[in-house]
This record gives structure tokens, sequence and C-alpha cells, in this order.
């Protein structure tokens, strides 16, 4: 249980550091392009609180959530966009108002679990630590699309061990969401956090990824293009596997083009 509340105070933690930073936004701020277009910054934080609503739903009534799946298999993207029809109406401060209760509604309902039961998600099941971990991910992911789209930053923090984590145990989805097959080979992958600790996966690895934690985590999320990163893939199967790479569920969408965005 040390490690479930460990992580949850870090994504509690990445969630108010991303609330401080539209909750001062005017009704225009809220309505800035971000790069996921044609997502708003209001449609991010849609997508956040609608997500934490099925996060709920997939805590407490996991029978419910598997119906839900089969449900909307035959229109995947028709789904992801019902945060974004719903919020279209909603002005900004609403939708914050109801971000705020669904990922309180997250925490509330973790507290209820055993810490190996497993929860029913868009990809594998997972282990609570697994699921708080995923959801930080989410927050650092669309949160990093609304400091593109405000044209400010975040400074990073060593709670990007979490987004790394996952994006390193997604290397074989990553392929299997592009139609290829799974890689044979491990590979080593060394990062440097934003405290200067050095983070390792796969010591004996033929291939190595190396570079900051930062820029893999943004990588892997599809929020930069590797060749936009400080990166160094060092074989062509880390090439390969930074240029398809994502630690997200679902298609891996268009992602960012090379060159869209400056190194650094």
């Amino acid at each position: 249980m040390a490690e479930l509340k460990r992580i949850a105070t870090d994504l509690s933690d990445e969630l108010d550091e991303l609330d401080g930073l539209v909750s001062g936004l005017t009704e225009e701020q809220w309505k800035t392009s971000t790069p996921a277009k044609p997502w708003t910054v209001r449609d991010q934080i849609a997508h956040l609180a609608f997500f934490d609503d099925q996060a709920v739903l997939a805590l407490m009534n996991p029978e419910v959530f598997a119906t839900s799946l089969e449900q909307i298999a035959p229109d995947v993207g028709a789904f992801m966009n019902r945060s974004v029809v719903r919020a279209q109406s909603m002005p900004g401060r609403e939708v914050l108002g109801w971000w705020r209760e669904s990922r309180a509604a997250v925490f509330d309902a973790v507290e209820t679990l055993p810490g190996d039961q497993r929860i029913p998600w868009y990809g594998p099941p997972m282990k609570p630590t697994s699921f708080l971990s995923a959801r930080l991910m989410e927050a650092f992911a669309h949160g990093h699309d609304i400091t593109d789209g405000l044209r400010t930053k975040r400074a990073p923090t060593d709670r990007l061990r979490h987004v790394a984590h996952i994006g390193v145990r997604a290397r074989e989805y990553a392929y299997m969401a592009n139609g290829l097959p799974a890689p044979a080979e491990e590979m080593r992958v060394e990062l440097i956090a934003p405290s200067g600790e050095v983070w390792t996966w796969n010591e004996d690895g033929d291939e190595s990824v190396t570079g900051p934690g930062y820029d893999f985590c943004l990588v892997v999320t599809r929020r930069r293009h590797v060749a936009d990163t400080a990166l160094v893939c060092s074989g062509p199967s880390a090439e390969r596997w930074m240029s398809i790479a994502q630690a997200y569920a679902g298609p891996p969408g268009e992602g960012r083009s090379p060159g869209q965005f400056t190194k650094g």
C-alpha cells in the first residue's frame, strides 16, 4: 500500500499543478487551440474529466464498464469525442468544476480497493498502482498540449518516472497498435531524470535509447517527434521504436511532425 500511496501523491501533485495553470484562465483563453487539433484548452480538460468519470465506473462497477467497452467498439472515434461534445456548451469554469469533481471521485474509489485487484481499462486490466500511473500519464500528456497551446512551460519533475516506466513497458504494444510484429530483442533505456538521477531499464539490451527523461516522456506520449528531442537512439530497432512509441491504449493518432517544435 505504500507504493500506491506514493503514486497517488504524485498523481495528486501533477493534477494540482495543472489545475493551477488553468484555474486563472479567461474564457477566451479556455478557447485557445492546442496542437491536438481541433481541440482547445477546454476540450483537453474535458477529456481528462470524461475519462476520470470512466475510471470511476471501471473502479466501482467493472461489469458495467466491461459492457460499455462492447458498445463503443463499433465507433471508437465517436466515443472519444463525447467529452468535447459535452463541453461545447459549457464555459471553462464549469468544465474545470467537472474535472475537479471527477478526479476527486477517482481517489475516493481507489481507496476502497485491495492493492492487488485488477481494474479493467481500454488496454489490459491493471493493478491500482498501474491504473493511477496511467492517469498521471494522461494528465502529463494533455497538460503538455495545454502548455503548448498557451505557449507556456511547466518545469518537469521526477513524477515523470511513472510515465517513462509505462512507455518502456508499452514497447510491444506500440508495435501491435501499428500492425507490426513485436520486437524480439531487449532495449536498454537510460534516462536522466529532472533531478539528475539516472533511470535505467533492461541494462543488458543490445540497442539503446538514452537522453533526458522529459524528452522520452514527450515521445512516448506522442507530444514530440523524436527528431525534436535530445534522445539518442543507438541501433535500427531503437530508431524504429521511437518513431512509433506510445504509452497509451488505442490508435496511435497523428502525433507530432519533425520540426514542429524546437529542441529544449
